[in-house]
């Protein structure tokens, strides 16, 4: 994305990863990628922690990028997982005190993946996979890396597509966290609720279902995200009165559509965003 004169007030990007989970930066490097690519604004929306916001803040301040305090979940709906953004938390030590059991449930199946890809022959430690994590919250990819380095797979996607992606030997499940609670917690901590790239699980019926159990937008604009898939989704979302959102999803990725500011979402959708929290009486954070 170009970063002339139009483009800090044009852009935004409200779904990025830092070191504080699976992120490929830390959260000051990736406030100044952001700066770099003339962003006005990001959302740090590490999963299942908010341990980079202060960091983020402190370099947004000096660059002049503003933070978005959010996190991702990862929960269930109607026997389907679904991961939720929380944006523009105000209360973050509500936030954290919730996820803390999160961050333990983390380790806890990142050690049965490895027990399991030593019962298929693959001599990896659990030591090595939180090496890689370092303070982050514990993920597939951290146990993807540690097998790269190892030199159990070739390539990074290879250890997904062939031992703990979806349905492969080591892959498993996350407790199940429902989407209603989720959605309570975000309140709680004062943020607005937000589908994450629902792809083609978005349709009327279910988005209609969650917000009713308070849903406060839809994450339209996402590197899965053909066109006319985006053009649904802003139409759907508009129909239930929920709000657009979007981001790249960014986790390090220097080129392609899921680079920093890759989408091009709008900064109306985040002065949308802030007026609804406004009508809360709430303040962000």
């Amino acid at each position: 994305m170009s970063s002339d004169a139009t483009a800090p007030a044009a852009f935004v990007d409200l779904q990025v990863h830092t070191t504080a989970s699976d992120g490929a930066l830390p959260p000051a490097a990736v406030v100044q990628a952001a700066a770099d690519a003339g962003l006005h604004a990001i959302a740090i929306t590490d999963h299942d922690t908010v341990d980079g916001l202060p960091e983020a803040r402190a370099a947004g301040e000096r660059l002049g990028v503003r933070i978005v305090p959010g996190v991702e979940l990862s929960t269930y709906a109607d026997g389907e997982e679904l991961h939720l953004l929380g944006l523009h938390l105000a209360d973050l030590h509500a936030m954290t005190d919730a996820l803390a059991e999160f961050r333990v449930q983390r380790v806890q199946r990142a050690a049965r993946i490895v027990e399991t890809l030593n019962a298929h022959g693959i001599p990896i430690t659990l030591e090595a996979v939180l090496a890689e994590a370092a303070d982050g919250a514990v993920g597939r990819p951290h146990i993807a890396r540690a097998m790269l380095a190892g030199g159990w797979v070739r390539e990074f996607r290879e250890a997904f597509d062939k031992w703990i992606g979806w349905g492969r030997p080591a892959y498993m499940a996350k407790e199940q966290f429902d989407v209603a609670d989720a959605i309570a917690l975000v309140h709680r901590a004062g943020g607005l609720a937000v589908w994450a790239h629902p792809g083609e699980l978005a349709t009327p019926a279910r988005i209609g279902r969650l917000a009713d159990r308070g849903l406060d937008a839809v994450e339209v604009l996402h590197p899965s995200h053909p066109p006319y898939l985006v053009q649904r989704l802003v139409e759907h979302t508009e129909k239930a009165g929920l709000l657009p959102s979007g981001g790249s999803d960014w986790h390090g990725t220097q080129d392609g559509p899921r680079k920093l500011g890759g989408q091009l979402v709008p900064k109306v959708w985040l002065d949308w965003q802030d007026a609804r929290v406004a009508t809360r009486g709430t303040t962000t954070a």
